[in-house]
């Protein structure tokens, strides 16, 4: 027996989002944290690092197995390294090497909030998807429907906390994240545009294989390919579903083909699973990293109970829901932790568009009420801080500033200030106009979240850039170094990993060079975790520590400077 639709829509409630409105909030999300930053460690650096490696590079071995100083890379990834490396390879000479790189990977970001905007647009075209109709009329027409529900979807995907720093960042996990929206954009669409389902599977999922998730590629593939072939899913044409089957059939083989010829398969099972600290960090993470969609997903699926039992003919449950139980069962399973569980946000977000339709008005104003004094909160706590920075008062948060972050020094712009205001005006007005006006619209109780984010994203990203910099880059420690040993012609360097090799290289200036009596450089960079091993690495006679050089916020990251005080042998 079918289950009547829970969604009960009007075509007053399906009003129209303004255009600008939506894609101004995501210019605004999209751009700071690609403009006028240092590389972070330590993901965002070694990225990077391994860029810079290739675009230095003119032998084809570095391209397809990247190492820096010997180190290979974290993940099996190729195509994000060779995707920065080939824009720094396009741009300008003028233009900065790290914000060159970055610009693909802003590109790749706006790519997934348009694939997933338009995967819900077409799901929830879907029949089973549509709302109760009305014995007189008035029911929300499917398109504007549809819209709608798309609009909840991307303000969703913006909102939810675990996506920005992930998302700003030049590492594998975006590029992973992209063609994940895309795989998903490409099966949504499938009864409704066959070539852009093509072109979308063709690249997909080939792309997530070349991105360092063959596995998840693998899985996204062979399950399709089982659907497909149950005549009854998705109400498809036969025409329609044998079309899908040979290109689902084709990028898997693709992803199987790449997978293997360049050894790409890397499996790392974690099997304490039993372990409760380790259920407790997985809870934990997914209770933030989620936030707010988690809580709107179990809504849709409580109300939508029913329908969950065949998710074949509603497909704008199944599909998302098995988009996102993948990525979901790998961090459970792997050591990816965060970034695996990144793959999922668009279909979580998805799935949290299909709660709207359901919402109560006391459930809307609740979700208003306590985004508006959450983010608001946030924001005059950043505010706060800078105030404290600039001016001194009021004196207890510069004081902790200094105690955490000790040499840091306040910088003043004008640009960051500029925007930081009209970002603030713009929560403020839009608060005020939400509380007063579209108070039926299907997508209202996702607009503050959204912009409550995107604010305090904007807010960090220009008023505490400065700090944030200091605090999470190496820069600051490569100075301190430069300004010991000058222009050295060269540096050793020993115990160090991938994001201080690439530090060395980008901040510093200098090719690090593996440690060797032989080698004639005059200072040795050795990391304090790798001293007690030291002995045994080098001739301690031609060599007389002369500095230690803490990275400011972090001791641990401390780097032991060598002077040579004998001719190399």
């Amino acid at each position: 027996m079918n289950q009547p639709s829970p969604a009960l829509v009007t075509q007053d409630a399906v009003r129209r989002l303004p255009r600008w409105a939506l894609l101004l909030l995501c210019v605004v999300y999209v751009l700071p944290g690609y403009i006028g930053r240092e590389p972070w460690k330590n993901a965002d650096i070694a990225s990077f690092g391994y860029m810079l490696e290739m675009l230095g590079s003119q032998q084809w071995q570095t391209w397809l197995n990247p190492t820096l100083m010997g180190i290979p890379a974290d993940t099996s990834a190729l195509l994000p390294y060779w995707i920065g490396a080939w824009a720094m390879q396009l741009a300008p000479a003028w233009v900065a090497p790290d914000f060159a790189a970055r610009v693909p990977f802003g590109l790749m970001l706006s790519l997934t909030l348009a694939a997933t905007w338009y995967a819900v647009y077409y799901l929830a075209r879907t029949p089973g998807a549509q709302p109760v109709a009305f014995a007189f009329g008035g029911e929300a027409e499917p398109t504007d429907y549809a819209r709608a529900l798309a609009d909840g979807s991307l303000l969703a995907l913006i909102a939810t906390l675990g996506l920005a720093q992930l998302s700003h960042e030049t590492t594998p996990a975006l590029t992973q994240l992209c063609f994940t929206a895309i795989v998903f954009y490409g099966f949504a669409v499938i009864p409704f545009r066959p070539l852009s389902s093509t072109i979308a599977l063709l690249v997909g999922l080939p792309g997530l294989t070349l991105s360092g998730a063959p596995a998840i590629a693998l899985i996204y593939g062979v399950v399709s390919l089982l659907g497909l072939l149950n005549a009854r899913v998705m109400h498809l044409e036969a025409q329609i579903r044998r079309r899908a089957l040979i290109i689902v059939l084709i990028s898997t083989l693709v992803s199987i083909a790449l997978a293997l010829r360049f050894n790409l398969f890397l499996w790392s099972l974690d099997l304490s699973l039993a372990n409760w600290d380790r259920w407790r960090i997985l809870g934990r993470l997914f209770l933030w990293f989620t936030w707010p969609v988690w809580p709107l997903v179990l809504w849709t699926l409580w109300r939508w109970r029913y329908q969950l039992l065949d998710m074949q003919q509603h497909r704008h449950l199944g599909l998302p829901f098995f988009m996102a139980l993948v990525p979901v069962a790998g961090t459970i399973a792997t050591h990816a932790g965060d970034r695996s569980l990144l793959l999922a946000l668009p279909a979580l977000a998805a799935l949290a568009a299909f709660a709207l339709p359901t919402f109560k008005r006391s459930a809307s104003a609740f979700i208003d009420w306590f985004t508006v004094l959450f983010f608001s909160a946030w924001a005059i706590v950043i505010w706060g801080v800078w105030l404290s920075l600039q001016t001194g008062i009021p004196p207890k948060p510069a004081a902790n500033v200094a105690r955490l972050a000790p040499g840091f020094e306040p910088v003043f712009q004008w640009v960051a200030l500029a925007a930081a205001l009209a970002g603030t005006l713009a929560w403020g007005l839009l608060a005020r106009w939400r509380t007063g006006r579209h108070r039926t619209a299907l997508w209202k109780s996702l607009v503050l979240p959204a912009a409550g984010a995107t604010l305090c994203w904007l807010l960090l990203m220009t008023l505490w850039l400065p700090a944030l910099d200091y605090a999470r880059s190496f820069a600051p420690q490569m100075r301190e170094v430069r300004r010991i040993i000058g222009d050295a012609p060269c540096v050793q360097v020993y115990g160090f990993s991938s994001p201080q090799v690439a530090a060395v290289r980008f901040h510093g200036g200098w090719t690090p060079r593996p440690l060797s009596d032989t080698d004639g450089c005059p200072w040795l960079l050795v990391d304090v975790n790798a001293e007690k091993e030291l002995q045994y690495a080098f001739t301690p006679s031609q060599w007389s520590l002369t500095n230690r050089v803490p990275r400011p916020t972090d001791i641990s990251d401390t780097l032991l400077l060598f002077k040579r005080t004998e001719p190399s042998r």
